[in-house]
């Protein structure tokens, strides 16, 4: 890593010796550039995973990377994405400062995030080297496909009867990069299962006529098991894609952009109509790499398959996802704020502090949170409300200072018994990896089942109840109606969520 405070002089020297915008990376590369206008449509909205290079040309460190980075892209064609930006082209300082960029080259993981758009950006802090990135990328790759076995396969095979599935036969027991990016290439359009040839799953290998692994076999909507059609070819990712393309077609990567159509007329007298947005196939970054794949010699870590080429399809179908979770609720004054956590009587809320500017970690978490709470609301699940508290809110100032907080954080707070704690963080400020869904989940029923350590609320967070003023002599008079409130709070369910195990989602 070379920090930029050092380098100063040294891309003074260099770059009267360097073509102007000269960039390590030309058209024809498998490196797919980027920048801070298209990284939005190619890299964040992308169903794939991609690694990040951001650079400048003038660094000798980003010199030295560029062989294994374009073997790497090589590599992964068809599997991921390796993308480049030029931070020296001044259009994207701002872009690669957005992303904390301090030093050349850094490099950072994108992979999808459970919110549409919303990735998330992980560090790479692996070998520069080809088989590095490649493994670390890899080892990020969202894995879609459900493996299943002859006591499953009868209630996978019922399940959406009506979209078309494909079943590998495998004596492999982990799930190979191809057969990933397959599942990839078809989410929402085709279920992707794999079977293990095991002596337990004999039955389902006799009932598709399965006599050797690997094998492929594609169910057409509504077909029965009889009625499979098995695959020949070889096992790369072209010929596989055109194969399962005969009951659906791919997913378009990258995502359609966006033209924005001129007014009418009538709007620029005044209409109040918004102009309309025309999606347009766009697919030309996506193909770079594809000749280059092809002659790649570099072992892909793969499973089942040697060589991956890009299997870039033009089509204008949309990308079939799934609705985003609900968005969990903001508290947006003081007042709401008391009412609802940081009052003498109100229970476990959980609470989102977000900075003015939400970071990559934020937007993520946020995300996961939303997911964990609409699971838990799905499942009919008792769960402790959670919000979001903006920085415009004039209480946000108040706890961040009274718990002395960092940027962006949650916490667990409890008025009424006065406790507060904090999520857990692996480094010094939160990472993406501490607010995932799943260590959300953990940390969630942990604090539900009575586990860790609670810190006491500082004295003046949570407002003194004011007394009632003492009762004149006609009110005393007056006959008193009883009214019996019964409150459930969420911490008197620990005993019954204990006899119902958490439930986790599978990938």
């Amino acid at each position: 890593m070379v920090h930029t405070a050092a380098l100063s002089f040294a891309a003074a020297a260099l770059l009267a010796a360097l073509p102007v915008n000269a960039g390590l990376y030309s058209k024809s590369s498998p490196v797919i550039q980027i920048d801070g206008k298209n990284y939005d449509r190619l890299i964040a909205q992308s169903n794939y995973t991609s690694i990040v290079e951001f650079y400048a040309p003038w660094c000798g460190h980003c010199k030295n990377l560029q062989p294994a980075y374009e073997k790497a892209a090589k590599s992964l064609a068809g599997l991921a994405k390796v993308a480049a930006v030029d931070c020296d082209e001044e259009s994207n300082k701002p872009f690669c400062g957005g992303f904390g960029v301090q030093g050349f080259p850094t490099l950072k993981i994108v992979k999808p995030g459970k919110t549409p758009g919303k990735p998330i950006v992980e560090d790479y802090q692996g070998a520069r080297t080809a088989k590095g990135i490649v493994d670390a990328v890899i080892d990020k790759i969202p894995n879609l496909v459900k493996k299943v076995e002859d006591k499953t396969l009868e209630s996978w095979l019922a399940e959406t009867k009506e979209m078309p599935k494909a079943i590998l036969f495998t004596d492999k027991g982990k799930t190979s990069a191809l057969m990933k990016a397959l599942a990839i290439d078809f989410k929402g359009s085709i279920s992707v299962a794999q079977i293990r040839n095991t002596d337990k799953e004999k039955a389902s290998l006799e009932l598709f006529g399965v006599t050797e692994c690997p094998t492929l076999v594609l169910l057409p909507g509504g077909k029965e098991a009889a009625e499979g059609i098995v695959y020949e070819g070889e096992l790369k990712k072209d010929p596989m894609v055109a194969f399962l393309s005969q009951a659906a077609t791919p997913n378009p990567d990258p995502a359609p952009a966006k033209i924005k159509l001129p007014k009418s007329k009538s709007a620029k007298k005044g209409s109040k109509s918004e102009a309309s947005f025309k999606s347009a196939s766009a697919s030309q970054a996506s193909k770079q790499g594809t000749d280059a794949a092809a002659s790649a010699t570099e072992e892909v870590l793969v499973e089942e398959a040697t060589e991956s080429p890009s299997p870039e399809v033009d089509t204008q179908k949309p990308i079939v996802i799934q609705d985003p979770a609900p968005p969990i609720g903001l508290l947006v004054s003081e007042e709401e704020l008391r009412t609802e956590c940081l009052g003498p009587r109100t229970g476990t809320c959980i609470l989102a502090l977000l900075p003015e500017t939400p970071d990559e970690v934020a937007s993520s978490a946020v995300g996961a949170l939303s997911e964990l709470a609409h699971k838990y609301k799905q499942h009919k699940r008792n769960v402790f409300p959670a919000y979001v508290v903006p920085a415009s809110n004039t209480g946000y100032k108040a706890i961040k200072q009274a718990l002395t907080l960092k940027d962006t954080e949650f916490i667990a707070v409890n008025g009424r018994r006065g406790w507060w704690r904090q999520i857990p963080s692996s480094e010094e400020t939160l990472s993406a990896k501490d607010v995932t869904e799943e260590a959300l989940e953990s940390w969630i029923d942990a604090i539900r089942l009575g586990e860790g350590t609670k810190q006491r609320l500082p004295d003046g967070l949570i407002p003194d109840e004011v007394e009632a003023p003492e009762p004149t002599p006609e009110e005393e008079a007056k006959p008193v109606e009883t009214i019996t409130v019964e409150e459930v709070k969420v911490e008197e369910t620990v005993a019954e969520e204990k006899a119902q195990p958490t439930q986790h989602e599978e990938l």
